[in-house]
C-alpha cells in the first residue's frame, strides 16, 4: 500500500464510522454488520499518530432494510448523521452511541460504549406480529475491541458483545475480520468482511419465539428456543468518496442470513435480509 493511499485511509478511517445514521437503532438487529459502525476508524491513529483533539463529521443519511428481522417487506428512512471523535480517547456516533476506548495503541483498542435500540413494534409488519406484543426501546451496553494486523497488511479483526438492559433483553456477541479492497485511491476508499453473530437463547427467544399465550393471539405455533447459539452470519461493505476536500458520500451494504434456531421461527419470513445505506456529509 502507497503512503498516499495509507494517509487517505486514515482520513476516511475517520469518517466510515458513521456511513449510516439510523441502522444501529432501526431495529433489532439490522442486516448491516457490526464492523460497519466503526468503519476503518481504527486506522487512523497507525497512519497518523498525531490526531486532531476533534474530529467531527454531521450529514444526512437514508437506508432501505427489512422493517423487522426475518421480514419480507422492506421500508425506507432516514435521519442525521453524528459523529464526533475525541482523539482516540472518546467518540458520540449514531452508528456507535457514546463510547471511551479504555486501552489503546497503534494496533488495537479496547474499549465501551453506550448505545440504544428502539425494539420491535406490532405495527411494523401487523399481519405477521399480531399477537406478539411490542418489543419495547432499551439502552444497549458494549464491549469491544479491535486489532489491526499490521500496517503495510491493514487487515481489522473486530470483536463485541452488547448486553440489552430492558426491551428484547439478552445479550449478543459478533467476531468479524475487514479489509481495504484494492481499487482504494486517494478519494475513493472500500472496506469489505464477514462476520458471525451469536447470542444468548433469552434474546433469541425473546426475538423469534412464541410463547403459547402469544401463540394464542397471534395464530403461530408455539416455538422454543432453548439453547445459547449462532444467529446470524453475513458479509458487509462500505466505501466512502471524497467529492471535496471537505464533502463525501458514504455507502453502506451488507447481506445477512439468519442461522440456527431463529432460522427455523414461524416469524421468519425469508432467512436473508438484505440492508442498504447511503449518506451525504461534512466533515472537519
Amino acid at each position: 500500500m502507497s503512503d498516499i493511499v495509507g494517509r487517505r485511509l486514515a482520513v476516511l478511517a475517520i469518517i466510515l464510522v458513521s456511513c449510516n445514521a439510523r441502522v444501529a437503532v432501526a431495529q433489532t438487529p439490522s442486516p448491516l454488520q457490526e464492523w460497519q459502525y466503526s468503519g476503518g476508524v481504527i486506522l487512523a491513529r497507525l497512519f497518523e499518530p498525531d490526531l486532531p483533539r476533534f474530529r467531527t463529521v454531521l450529514g444526512l443519511a437514508s437506508e432501505v432494510q427489512p422493517v423487522y428481522d426475518g421480514s419480507h417487506a422492506y421500508r425506507v428512512q432516514g435521519g442525521p448523521v453524528i459523529n464526533i471523535q475525541y482523539r482516540d480517547i472518546a467518540f458520540l456516533a449514531t452508528g456507535d452511541g457514546l463510547g471511551y476506548n479504555l486501552l489503546r495503541g497503534d494496533h488495537y483498542r479496547v474499549g465501551v460504549a453506550l448505545a440504544y435500540d428502539l425494539g420491535r413494534k406490532m405495527r411494523d409488519d401487523y399481519s405477521n406480529l399480531r399477537g406478539m406484543g411490542d418489543i419495547g426501546a432499551a439502552p444497549v451496553g458494549k464491549v469491544f475491541a479491535s486489532w489491526v494486523l499490521s500496517k503495510k497488511f491493514p487487515i481489522i479483526l473486530r470483536i463485541d458483545a452488547r448486553q440489552f438492559i430492558g426491551g428484547v433483553d439478552g445479550a449478543v456477541g459478533d467476531a468479524g475480520v475487514y479489509f481495504p479492497l484494492p481499487g482504494s485511491s486517494k478519494t475513493f476508499v472500500m472496506f469489505a468482511g464477514p462476520s458471525i453473530t451469536l447470542a444468548t437463547h433469552h434474546y433469541m427467544q425473546n426475538l423469534y419465539g412464541v410463547t403459547p399465550q402469544q401463540s394464542l393471539a397471534s395464530g403461530h405455533p408455539v416455538y422454543e428456543i432453548g439453547h445459547t447459539g449462532t444467529s446470524a452470519a453475513g458479509v458487509g461493505f462500505s466505501a466512502t468518496k471524497f467529492v471535496t476536500e471537505h464533502w463525501m458520500i458514504n455507502l453502506d451494504a451488507a447481506i445477512n442470513q439468519i442461522r440456527g434456531g431463529p432460522s427455523r421461527s414461524p416469524l421468519v419470513e425469508t432467512r436473508t435480509q438484505r440492508a442498504l445505506a447511503l449518506s451525504v456529509d461534512y466533515q472537519w
